[in-house]
């Protein structure tokens, strides 16, 4: 019988961790599985040993205050690791901590499995030192970057995006019911992302008063966060039911970098992408990160799919301009762009299902 440490730092993470954990179960039921993540890993029978709510620092700067907390967590994390003997260890994504303990849990002697790679194309490219010297797998989830580490001269297994499924069966139980009053605010997972963001985003919902906006409550953050920016607006509300039903109602959306770009996309809603950061965390990553977009759905199809407002781009002028062009145009061209997208995505199979068959097959021959 198996036993797996798995590590996912955030709600994307967890996401995708449970249904690996799914799939994981479904070929090997003896298994048993412990670590770090939320509810949804819980739910598939991980024992969670340390929420991802309480991992969550984002930025330069943000980085450095928490610097204790984080040594802190290196060091329980080794010892739950050691306690746990585990047959192998799974990272899912969180390269800031994982890479770290992917280097150490090498050193001691454990399979390292690596699922959905650092964003090593985008910055940090002399991460792929430590890839290849500490990473026994890695399971890619963009299509891109199977040719991206085949220039490093690291094999890579490339399964497709889990997104795919999910929306898929999303949809299966809650058919679309798109409607002209709800546009959907997506302004992240982390405190410090919904702080610099949600406002901004709220900035433009008086400038709309016959649409509804609605937030994405975001798991693991308290609802005090967001109703002390809600209050002024009398059409706003704060949604615990998740993005997917948000999107599921939504005519456009206004969201912030990262994976909820992509899920807006995959739901064929119309969307405007928002990054906003501290001016010296953004100084910071505007010097290093080599990439044209910020957003997964420009990313993949490597061209201006969706218009992206940057730092100090991103504000109530720029933003209201954009918004209004979603709502009053048929948008035939980023819709038509959203079915590559999904082509492009779904050639690459049940993403979980491949990913755990690796998984499996990693930690039987190691």
């Amino acid at each position: 019988m198996h036993n797996i440490f798995i590590i996912a730092g955030e709600a994307s993470g967890d996401l995708h961790g449970s249904n690996l954990v799914k799939e994981l179960k479904l070929i090997s039921p003896a298994v048993t599985l412990q670590g770090w993540g939320g509810e949804l890993m819980q739910q598939q029978g991980v024992t969670i040993l340390k929420h991802y709510k309480e991992l969550a620092f984002m930025g330069f700067t943000e980085v450095i205050a928490n610097l204790g907390t984080i040594l802190h967590n290196f060091k329980l994390c080794k010892q739950q690791i050691t306690t746990c003997k585990p047959s192998a260890i799974i990272f899912i994504d969180y390269p800031g901590f994982n890479l770290r303990m992917a280097k150490w849990a090498k050193q001691q002697g454990y399979t390292t499995i690596y699922y959905i790679s650092p964003q090593i194309w985008a910055w940090k490219a002399n991460r792929i030192h430590t890839i290849k010297k500490y990473v026994d797998h890695m399971i890619v989830i963009l299509p891109f970057e199977k040719a991206y580490y085949n220039t490093c001269n690291y094999a890579v297994s490339y399964v497709g995006h889990p997104l795919i499924k999910v929306i898929a069966n999303y949809k299966i139980t809650n058919p679309n019911t798109n409607t002209k009053q709800v546009i959907a605010l997506l302004p992240g997972s982390r405190k410090q992302e919904i702080k610099s963001k949600l406002p901004i985003m709220l900035s433009v919902a008086a400038l709309f008063p016959s649409y509804k906006f609605v937030i994405a409550k975001a798991p693991g953050i308290d609802e005090a966060l967001y109703t002390q920016y809600i209050t002024p607006y009398a059409n706003v509300t704060l949604t615990h039911n998740g993005t997917y039903s948000i999107l599921n109602h939504a005519v456009a959306a206004i969201v912030t970098s990262g994976t909820a770009t992509l899920e807006t996309a995959l739901f064929k809603v119309p969307q405007v992408v928002c990054y906003r950061g501290s001016a010296i965390s953004y100084a910071i990553a505007k010097r290093l990160i080599k990439i044209k977009y910020i957003s997964l759905v420009n990313l993949i199809m490597d061209k201006s799919i969706v218009k992206e407002l940057i730092q100090h781009e991103c504000n109530t002028h720029n933003l209201h301009r954009e918004l209004n062009t979603l709502l009053t145009s048929h948008n035939y061209t980023m819709l038509s762009d959203y079915d590559a997208l999904y082509t492009l995505l779904q050639a690459g199979g049940d993403a979980s299902a491949h990913a755990a068959t690796l998984v499996q097959a990693a930690i039987t021959n190691s």
